[in-house]
């Protein structure tokens, strides 16, 4: 069985910059991604950042693109995002996810590149309990 728990969220202003960390305890074998993704307000899961757990391959959603960096730390088995220049717009609660299933992971990145949500369908695998993200002007 596999654990999640996320940590780092807060409140920051506009412009301001956070680092939330997402910390495995279990089993993590069979990995195949792991995820960042962030419920907006129309209560809708979006993917933020995706990191291939073998070859550290990223993709970020556009609307996080050149300011959130995702990154892992395999020895601690810790998942990070590190947030930069934040926008109001990018208030929400952060969960992180261990997808399992490879094909989970490639509509993730397309799910990002089409600029839609998660499928509530999708068998993703292990979620954490998430962190609140509030961006003030």
């Amino acid at each position: 069985q596999l654990q999640l728990r996320e940590s780092g969220g807060g409140s920051v202003q506009a412009g301001g910059s956070l680092m939330v960390s997402c910390e495995a305890s279990g089993d993590t074998t069979g990995t195949q991604c792991m995820i960042w993704s962030r419920q907006t307000p129309e209560n809708q899961r979006e993917g933020v950042a995706l990191i291939y757990t073998g070859r550290g391959v990223t993709y970020y959603a556009d609307s996080v693109k050149g300011r959130f960096t995702i990154s892992q730390d395999n020895v601690k088995k810790t998942l990070y995002l590190q947030m930069n220049s934040l926008k109001p717009e990018d208030t929400a609660m952060y969960y992180c996810a261990a997808v399992m299933k490879f094909p989970s992971c490639v509509r993730v990145t397309t799910s990002m590149a089409l600029h839609v949500g998660l499928s509530a369908d999708d068998d993703f695998g292990y979620w954490g309990q998430g962190t609140q993200v509030t961006v003030s002007q």
